[in-house]
């Protein structure tokens, strides 16, 4: 139940502050148990590349997993900033598809070695759906 003094409000702004208040009761909060227990599970995923379908499964990495490189100097030029983002965001995916594999190996479909043999814009994809950590909700409500 929402308990908000609405008085001296017109019913336009009444009915945004009680929108805007049951938005905040509907915000879940993380635990730290599930969060660890995201760097132990693994996650899965569909992606949908020319018509098909490939299963993907990962696994959330700890800081001591995640792979080790040294920031750019400051008078590095943009693109060679770029090119070391880019390649630390594949070698960090590539890392976490080895963990959800090493977790799970009944259900690999991406080894190391195909992971870099794999047509650039599905790579693309696959990166963008377990960096983009939209799967979190799926591991809370299963």
């Amino acid at each position: 139940m929402i308990m908000v003094n609405l008085k001296g409000f017109t019913i336009k702004k009444r009915k945004e502050i009680i929108r805007m208040e049951e938005e905040k009761q509907e915000k879940q909060v993380w635990t730290i148990d599930e969060l660890v227990a995201m760097t132990e599970t693994v996650q899965n995923a569909e992606i949908e590349y020319a018509g098909k379908v490939l299963p993907v499964q990962w696994c959330e990495l700890t800081e001591s997993e995640e792979p080790k490189m040294a920031v750019p100097d400051e008078d590095t030029p943009a693109e060679d900033v770029s090119e070391y983002y880019k390649a630390l965001a594949q070698e960090r995916v590539g890392k976490m598809l080895a963990k959800g594999n090493k977790l799970n190996p009944e259900s690999i479909t991406i080894t190391e070695d195909s992971w870099v043999k794999l047509p650039t814009t599905i790579r693309w994809a696959i990166s963008a759906k377990i960096l983009s950590g939209d799967t979190a909700q799926d591991f809370i409500t299963g």
